[in-house]
């Protein structure tokens, strides 16, 4: 199905300063996000026991954070999981003690402290070398991927277009995880994953718009870099919009019906693609452009064969 095309041409390099400055703007208050606040690791990363419990009643979260500390707990963490009368407590290290132990000490307080009858819904312990270890390799899969990522497109196109698609890449991963560092949501493996995700989405899209703009390159002579992007990012911009538009109404729905346990992974899927497609029209054709990409760059070598005149003037 070929998806109609816009009769008119975008000036979207008419406003590359403005949004130069807007992503700056974004990226540094990411940085300082990040750097005040920290990003809010959940169990995977920072290792510990995770409780979660239901009440009869409505649970006061203020009440329970005081019969922890209390009863020497003062690094719990406690939280609404769902509905006010589900209940998630996170603890840290506690040595050699085991989890169910540890379970069944938090269970007895709770129901000595309120009074009402609570439920053991679930309970589980990351070590802190596991921690440590998920907290690497997760690292290390993003560099990875940037890595692979700025190859392929150098290998694919040209070295100016893998620049642009790697700084789009990290301003979107950068963008996340200042949200989530902003919002002191939990970060945990499913929301890396999401992102790593993020990550190949942006892609596809960057190189959909690269693609149209070494094609225009090769079929328009005589007309300027930044209007050939125009043009190209004009003729991709259908595209790019009901591909986002119906990827988003699919994370909305994941979001809304898909329960606790996957919201941090939905939260970042929607930010994630909501920045990768603004990224994939602005930054990485913004980056490309900056770096001086030309018709000539693009326009493959032809090598001459030894003797090749000579044997097109024989008969």
């Amino acid at each position: 199905m070929q998806i109609l095309q816009l009769k008119e041409t975008v000036s979207f390099m008419k406003y590359r300063k403005i949004a130069m400055v807007f992503s700056a703007l974004l990226m540094l208050a990411s940085v300082a996000s990040l750097v005040v606040n920290k990003l809010n690791f959940g169990l995977d990363f920072t290792g510990g026991t995770l409780i979660e419990v239901g009440f009869e009643q409505a649970a006061d979260l203020q009440k329970l954070r005081e019969l922890m500390q209390n009863n020497n707990h003062d690094d719990a963490k406690v939280q609404f999981y769902g509905s006010s009368r589900d209940v998630v407590i996170r603890l840290g290290l506690r040595g050699d003690v085991k989890a169910e132990m540890l379970g069944n000490e938090i269970l007895t307080i709770l129901e000595t402290g309120t009074g009402q009858k609570v439920d053991m819904r679930r309970i589980e312990f990351v070590g802190a070398s596991v921690g440590d270890e998920l907290a690497e390799q997760g690292g290390l899969a993003m560099l990875t991927a940037l890595i692979c990522i700025l190859m392929y497109v150098a290998f694919r196109f040209e070295w100016r277009f893998a620049v642009g698609s790697v700084v789009a890449l990290f301003h979107d991963v950068l963008l996340t995880l200042g949200l989530f560092s902003f919002l002191q949501l939990e970060f945990d493996l499913t929301v890396l994953a999401a992102i790593l995700a993020v990550i190949g989405y942006s892609l596809n899209d960057t190189i959909v718009v690269s693609d149209r703009i070494r094609e225009n390159f090769m079929k328009i002579r005589d007309t300027l870099p930044e209007d050939i992007i125009n043009i190209s990012l004009s003729e991709t911009l259908s595209r790019t919009i009901i591909t986002s538009i119906t990827t988003l109404l699919v994370l909305a729905a994941l979001f809304l019906k898909g329960g606790v346990l996957i919201h941090g992974f939905a939260t970042a899927l929607l930010f994630g693609v909501f920045v990768g497609t603004y990224s994939s029209i602005y930054v990485a054709s913004l980056v490309a452009l900056a770096l001086g990409v030309s018709r000539e760059d693009l326009i493959p070598e032809v090598i001459e064969k030894e003797g090749e005149d000579q044997e097109q003037m024989m008969p």
